[in-house]
C-alpha cells in the first residue's frame, strides 16, 4: 500500500485508511459489535480521500468548500483517535489472568467497548454527512488545481533597484564583477550563481550586474522562470532578447532550442537567468546555451543551494548573497520610512533597532515594515508594528508582496514537507531547534516513511536539509565538518507558518486558544507561565497529539491529555516527579523528552514509546519497568554506571541507537555481554572511564577492540577518560587496532574516537565501504597511513589530529570522496603539501599549524593547497604570529576563490623534539645540566613499554633523531 503519512492538507486519512484496512483483515473476537460500523466508515471516507489530496494543491478556495474540507479533515483526526484508543485497549488487555479474576475482567471491559462502539456510530454519521454535503457542491465551481498568480509588484522591486543600488548592492556587485574580470582571459563558458532566501536582493544584484556589463557583450538578456516554467515560453524570451528572427509561436521545445544554439554559435552573450526553483528547468535552458568560446557569461538566481551547484557545477562560481549589515538595514529602512537615510526621531531609535533586528538584514522584511511605518512618528504606531512580527505581520494588508513570496516558497514544498515545516511554528522565537530531535518528533507523528531503501532518519533529514537548501531555515549550530546540527527559523518565516498552522488548525500556541472560535486542539505549543497556565483546564486537551513546553508546567495533569503521541517537557523549568504522574494514561505515546533526574515507574506501560531522551541527566537507575518497552527504538540519557548491574539494557530488544552510556573497567565484559542481546543496536556513544594500572588500560583497548570487531555497528563514538586540555601522558589511551579487523566491514558509517591515540591506521579500514565520517587522534602520521586513509572509498568527512608527520612531513594524496577535511598537527617541525590530484572534491579545509618560524613548517615553501580547485571554505589556524608563514598560506590560496579565515595565536614554540624532551625531565624530575639523548631515548622505551608499545616507542625515537639531525644540518 501507498506510504501512510499524515498532511497538513489531508489531515491523518491518509493513515486512518490503511489502519481500518489492517483492522478488517484481521479475524479476532475483539472486533465483535464493532465489524460493521468500520466496515461503513471506511467506505465512507474512502470516497472523500481523493478530494483531500486535490484540495491540498489549492492556494485559495470559497467558503463552502474550505468548510468542507476543514471538517473532513478534522473527523479524519477524531475518528483515528478512536481507533488508536480501541486497538490500545485491546492490546492493554492480551496477558491478563483467566479464572474468576479473568470473569470479572470481561465485566470490566464491557462498558469501554460499548463506549467506543457508540463513539464509532456517531463518527459514522458524520461522515455519511459530510460525503452528502461534498456530493451536492459543483466541483465545476471551482479549480483546485490551479495555483494563484503570485507576481511581484513591480514597484517593490523598482523601489529597492533606486534604494538598493545604494543600499547593500554595491558590495555584493563589485564582488561578481571583480570575478568577472578575473575570468576575462578565459574564453570558455562562465556561469555565476547567486544564492540567498526570497526577498534578500538576488534579482535586483543580478539586474545591477547585467546593466553593469551588458555593453561588452555582442547580444544579451534577462529572463525569469519561476515556481511553475512554461519552458516554451521562457526559450522565446531568450529568443526574442538575443534578436533570433526565425522563431515562431508554433516552435516546440526542441526547435527553440536549435534555433538559440545556431543564433549564438559566433556569439559572446551574456543572459540573467532569474529565479530557477528546479535543476529540471536549468538543464533544459543551458542545452540552448552553448559553450561557443567566445567568452560567453551566465548568470542565476535561485533559492536552492543545490540548484545553484548544478548550475555551476562546471568549475564555476556560487556566490551567497548575505543579509545586510546593520548600517545598510538603517540606511534601507529610513530612506522609505522618512525618504532620508540620517532622519529617525530620538523617541523612536529604540524601536526601529528591535524591529531590524528582528528583520536580521532581509531587504524584502526592510521594505515591507517601512512600508508600514511610512510618514508615521507615533510610538504607539511603531510598537504595534514590531508586535506583528512574529505574531501577525502575514495579516498586515501591507505585507502582502513579502506573504505572497513565502507562499511560493511554501507551495513549492512537497506535502510531507509543508507538514514538517508548519510543525516548526511548535518553536519559540529565536529558539535553537536540535536536528535529531525534530526529526525524531516528525517521526512519531506519521509525517515521514520509508522511501526507497531509505530510513525513515534518512528522509527526515534530507527534507531538513532542503530546508536549509530552499533557505526555509537558517543553521543556528554546525560541527567542526560543516554539517548542521540545529537550526533556527527567521522570524517573518516563522510568523507566516504560524498564521498558516493555525488556519488549517495544525499546531496552537497557547494564546491562540484563549482567542476566537473554539476549536479541538491537535497540537498545543505552551510558552506560557504558571499564573496564565491555570486557564488551560477550560480547554478540551483530549485530541491534543504534540504537547512542548517551553516555559512552567503549571498545574496540569497528564491525564488531561490521552492521544499524546509526542510530549516534550525538555524545556519544562519546574518539571518535578509529581508532574509526571499518570504517565501510564498515554497509552499512544511514541516520543518523550524529559529533564528530570528520575525515570517514572509508570514508563513501563507504555508500550509504543519509541524515544525516551533525557539528555543532560546523570540517571543512577532505570526502573524494572522498562524492560517492557519492546518498540523503544532510542534512548538517550547519561547512563551512571550503577545502571549496568541489573541487566536492563539488555532487554531492550528493539534498541537501535544508545547514547552517553558510561563504562567503569569492572563492567566492561557485563556490558558487552548486553550489547550482543541488542541484535538491532545500530548507533551507540559509550564513555569509558580512566584507567590508572596497566591491566585496566588492557582492558580498555580490549573492550574497544571487541565492540570494533564483533558488532553491527554504524555508528560508534567512543571517549576515553576526562576531557583534558592536551597531556600525553597519562590521561590519553594508546591504542593499537591492527588486529581487530571488523566481521561485517560494511557496516560502520561513522566512527569517533576521544582521547584515544593510535599508533597507525589499520590496513583493514580501507574496508571500510561504507564509511563517511571518521574522526581520529593519532601520534605519528605516516605516508602509509595517508595511503590506507586516501583509499577509503566513500570517506566524505576526515578530521585527523597528530604531533606530527614522519621525517617532517604529511603528503596528502588520494580521498577521492573527502568533501571537509580537519588536519591538526599538535608539535612544530612538520610539512603538510597537498599533492595535485588530490582531494578532487574538497570543500572545506581547516588547519591548526603552528607558524612561529619558517622551521615550524620545515622550512617548507609551497603548501600545495593551490591543487584543490573545488574548495568553497578555508578556516587555517596559525600558533604563532608569524608573518612569514601567513603570507606562504596567501600566497597559496591567491588564485582560488573561497571564503577564507586566517587566525593566529601567540602560544609558544614547540617542536616535536623539544616537547618529548620537556615531559622526560618533567617525568625523571632531571635537572637541566642531565639532558642527554640518550636517557632520553630509554625514558621514551620506558614509557611505551608499560602501555605494549615497543615498536611505537622505537619508531618515535628515530624519528626524533632523525628531525634533530634535519634541523642542526639546516641551522
Amino acid at each position: 500500500m501507498e506510504a501512510a503519512l499524515v498532511s497538513v492538507g489531508t489531515g491523518v486519512m491518509k493513515p486512518l485508511l490503511s489502519k481500518i484496512y489492517n483492522l478488517l483483515k484481521e479475524e479476532h473476537s475483539k472486533f465483535k459489535g464493532v465489524r460493521r460500523q468500520i466496515e461503513e466508515t471506511k467506505d465512507e471516507m474512502s470516497g472523500m480521500e481523493a478530494a483531500l489530496e486535490v484540495l491540498a494543491d489549492a492556494e485559495q478556495l470559497d467558503a463552502e468548500m474550505r468548510a468542507w474540507k476543514e471538517d473532513v479533515r478534522e473527523l479524519s483526526y477524531d475518528m483515528e483517535d478512536c481507533v488508536d484508543d480501541f486497538i490500545a485497549r485491546v492490546d492493554h488487555e492480551r496477558g491478563r489472568s483467566t479464572g474468576l479474576k479473568g470473569f470479572f475482567d470481561k465485566l470490566k471491559k464491557l462498558k469501554p467497548r460499548h463506549e467506543i462502539a457508540g463513539e464509532i456510530e456517531r463518527l459514522k454519521a458524520r461522515a455519511i454527512e459530510a460525503s452528502k454535503r461534498h456530493k451536492r457542491y459543483k466541483l465545476d465551481r471551482q479549480s483546485p488545481g490551479s495555483t494563484t498568480t503570485c507576481d511581484i509588484d513591480p514597484r517593490l522591486h523598482a523601489l529597492y533597484v533606486e534604494v538598493g543600488e545604494l543600499v547593500g548592492i554595491k558590495g555584493p556587485r563589485e564582488h561578481i564583477l571583480e570575478w568577472f574580470k578575473s575570468e576575462a582571459s578565459s574564453t570558455q563558458l562562465r556561469v555565476v550563481s547567486i544564492v540567498g532566501p526570497g526577498g534578500l536582493g538576488k534579482t535586483t544584484l543580478a539586474n545591477a550586474v547585467f546593466e553593469t556589463i551588458k555593453s561588452e557583450f555582442s547580444c544579451s538578456a534577462l529572463v525569469s522562470v519561476s515556481r511553475k516554467p512554461n519552458m516554451k515560453n521562457i526559450l522565446r524570451d531568450i529568443a526574442e532578447r538575443v534578436r533570433v528572427e526565425d522563431y515562431t509561436y508554433n516552435d516546440d521545445e526542441r526547435q527553440l532550442i536549435d534555433k538559440l544554439r545556431e543564433h549564438l554559435r559566433n556569439k559572446k552573450y551574456l543572459i540573467v537567468i532569474d529565479d530557477i526553483w528546479d535543476t529540471e528547468a536549468w538543464k533544459t535552458i543551458s542545452h540552448a546555451l552553448l559553450n561557443n568560446n567566445n567568452g560567453s557569461r551566465i548568470i542565476t538566481t535561485t533559492r536552492n543551494s543545490t540548484v545553484a551547484s548544478f548550475c555551476s557545477s562546471q568549475g564555476d562560481y556560487v556566490y551567497r548573497l548575505e543579509p545586510l549589515n546593520f548600517a545598510d538595514s538603517r540606511r534601507l529602512f529610513l530612506e522609505r520610512a522618512f525618504r532620508y537615510d540620517c532622519l529617525c526621531p530620538p523617541h523612536l531609535k529604540e524601536i526601529l533597532e528591535r524591529i531590524l533586528e528582528k528583520c536580521a538584514g532581509l531587504p524584502l522584511a526592510i521594505i515591507t515594515m517601512s512600508g508600514l511605518l511610512a510618514d508615521q512618528t507615533a510610538e504607539e504606531e511603531w510598537n504595534r508594528a514590531l508586535a506583528a512580527i512574529g505574531s501577525s505581520l502575514a495579516k498586515e494588508p501591507d505585507a502582502g508582496d513579502m506573504t505572497k513570496i513565502l507562499s511560493l516558497s511554501y507551495f513549492d514544498l512537497p506535502h510531507p514537507m509543508r507538514t514538517c515545516l508548519l510543525y516548526l511554528s511548535a518553536f519559540p522565537e529565536d529558539y535553537i531547534i536540535e536536528k535529531h530531535s525534530l526529526i525524531y518528533k516528525w517521526i512519531a507523528e506519521g509525517f515521514v516513511c520509508e522511501v526507497r531503501g531509505r530510513s525513515t532518519y534518512e528522509v527526515g533529514e534530507s527534507y531538513f536539509n532542503d530546508f536549509i537548501n530552499r533557505s526555509l531555515i537558517q543553521p543556528a549550530k554546525l560541527m567542526d565538518n560543516g554539517q548542521v546540527v540545529a537550526c533556527r527559523v527567521h522570524d517573518i518565516i516563522l510568523d507566516f507558518i504560524t498564521c498558516m498552522a493555525k488556519e488549517e488548525n495544525f499546531m496552537t500556541s497557547f494564546g491562540d486558544a484563549e482567542q476566537g472560535k473554539k476549536h479541538k486542539v491537535r497540537r498545543l505549543s505552551v510558552m506560557s507561565r504558571k499564573y496564565e497556565m491555570a486557564t488551560m483546564s477550560s480547554w478540551d486537551l483530549s485530541h491534543v497529539r504534540s504537547l512542548a513546553t517551553f516555559g512552567s508546567f503549571g498545574q496540569n495533569s497528564l491525564v488531561e491529555f490521552p492521544a499524546l503521541r509526542v510530549l516534550d517537557l525538555g524545556e519544562c523549568e519546574d518539571l518535578q516527579s509529581h508532574h509526571l504522574e499518570n504517565i501510564e494514561k498515554l497509552l499512544l505515546l511514541k516520543y518523550l523528552r524529559l529533564r528530570i533526574a528520575e525515570i517514572p515507574e509508570g514508563i513501563g506501560k507504555l508500550k509504543y514509546l519509541e524515544t525516551l531522551d533525557m539528555r543532560g541527566m546523570r540517571i543512577r537507575k532505570l526502573p524494572s519497568t522498562m524492560t517492557r518497552l519492546q518498540r523503544l527504538t532510542r534512548l538517550y540519557t547519561d547512563l551512571d554506571p550503577s545502571c549496568l548491574s541489573d541487566g536492563i539494557i539488555g532487554q531492550l530488544q528493539s534498541l537501535e541507537e544508545l547514547e552517553n552510556v558510561f563504562v567503569p573497567d569492572a563492567e566492561l565484559e557485563r556490558f558487552l555481554r548486553e550489547l550482543g542481546q541488542l541484535s538491532k543496536l545500530r548507533k551507540l556513544s559509550v564513555n569509558v572511564t580512566e584507567a590508572f594500572d596497566s591491566k585496566e588500560k588492557e582492558d580498555a583497548v580490549r573492550f574497544i577492540g571487541t565492540l570494533i570487531s564483533s558488532y553491527n555497528i554504524h555508528l560508534l563514538r567512543i571517549t576515553y577518560g576526562p576531557n583534558l586540555p592536551f597531556d600525553p601522558m597519562p590521561d590519553l589511551l594508546f591504542l593499537s587496532l591492527e588486529p581487530w579487523c571488523p566481521a561485517n566491514p560494511a557496516a560502520f558509517r561513522k566512527i569517533w574516537f576521544a582521547n584515544c591515540y593510535i599508533d597507525k591506521i589499520p590496513s583493514w579500514m580501507v574496508s571500510l565501504v561504507n564509511l563517511r565520517n571518521l574522526d581520529i587522534c593519532m601520534y605519528r602520521t605516516g605516508p602509509e597511513d595517508v595511503a590506507v586513509l586516501g583509499g577509503i572509498p566513500a570517506l566524505a568527512f576526515l578530521t585527523l589530529e597528530t604531533w606530527y608527520g614522519r621525517n617532517g612531513r604529511i603528503f596528502i594524496r588520494g580521498f577521492r570522496s573527502l568533501k571537509y577535511f580537519k588536519l591538526e598537527v599538535k608539535c612544530c617541525g612538520t610539512a603538510v603539501e597537498f599533492e595535485e590530484g588530490s582531494m578532487p572534491m574538497v570543500e572545506h579545509l581547516q588547519l591548526g599549524l603552528k607558524g612561529h618560524n619558517r622551521e615550524c613548517v620545515n622550512y617548507a615553501t609551497d603548501f600545495g593547497i593551490q591543487h584543490l580547485s573545488t574548495l568553497t571554505k578555508v578556516d587555517i589556524n596559525i600558533d604563532g604570529n608569524n608573518g612569514k608563514i601567513k603570507r606562504l598560506i596567501e600566497t597559496a590560496l591567491r588564485k582560488l576563490r573561497y571564503r577564507l579565515t586566517l587566525s593566529a595565536s601567540g602560544e609558544r614554540c614547540n617542536h616535536f623534539e623539544e616537547l618529548f624532551t620537556e615531559l622526560y625531565f618533567r617525568k625523571a624530575g632531571s635537572s637541566v645540566q642531565q639532558k642527554r639523548e640518550g636517557a632520553f631515548c630509554s625514558f621514551l622505551d620506558r614509557v611505551f613499554e608499560e602501555i605494549n608499545q615497543d615498536a611505537l616507542s622505537r619508531l618515535m625515537v628515530l624519528d626524533v633523531q632523525r628531525a634533530h639531525h634535519v634541523r642542526s644540518r639546516s641551522i
